[in-house]
């Protein structure tokens, strides 16, 4: 990832953190709900493995390519899901009409970060005061860029407003659905990050 090293540091510590709790979600619940955890766990998991900064930790070449084959068989499961299941919602009926839809565009968010990682130059050495010697390259095609960031710009603000009034902390405290959504959106958060820095 590029951009500033703390950056990267705190958006690999929120991942790793949203994904361990999603790993943990797939234990409980309907079949549907363990699914929709696992992708969730998935995404957290793979995001905070991109998002270590490249001096710490450069995964190429291998690295990237392995990150595009993962998540490209996770997206096409989840277009497989999404067809068999058309009319499914999201929890808390807010974001996209299909969660495993949007679990689709993240995994091939995710095949594209991973692809533009891996043809981007290696990261250069850095001098005093911890700045590189060479200006930052943007990787991948911009007009794609551009359309991810505006999905999941579209897909965080839809996020908020279904979090904004939480009849659960009225009823004894946020349920188990209000904090899956915090992870969800705290992940569509990361992803801007992470398509911002590209």
């Amino acid at each position: 990832m590029h951009g500033p090293p703390l950056a990267g540091w705190l958006l690999m510590a929120l991942s790793a953190a949203v994904g361990t709790y999603c790993l943990w979600g797939t234990r409980a619940g309907a079949a549907g709900e363990r699914r929709a955890a696992g992708g969730d766990a998935l995404m957290g998991l793979g995001m905070a493995v991109m998002a270590v900064p490249a001096p710490a930790l450069d995964i190429r070449p291998w690295g990237p390519a392995a990150l595009a084959v993962v998540f490209g068989v996770a997206a096409l499961r989840s277009l497989g899901r999404a067809r068999r299941h058309p009319g499914a919602r999201a929890p808390g009926g807010e974001g996209v009409s299909s969660p495993h839809l949007h679990h689709a565009v993240g995994a091939f968010a995710m095949v594209y970060m991973s692809l533009a990682m891996a043809g981007s130059p290696a990261p250069p050495a850095p001098v005093h005061g911890g700045h590189a010697t060479a200006g930052h390259q943007p990787a991948g095609a911009p007009l794609l860029t551009g359309l991810l960031l505006l999905y999941f710009a579209v897909y965080v603000l839809r996020s908020v407003r279904g979090l904004v009034p939480v009849p659960a902390v009225a009823a004894g405290g946020p349920g188990r659905p209000a904090v899956t959504n915090a992870c969800r959106l705290s992940m569509g958060i990361g992803m801007l990050a992470m398509l911002v820095t590209m």
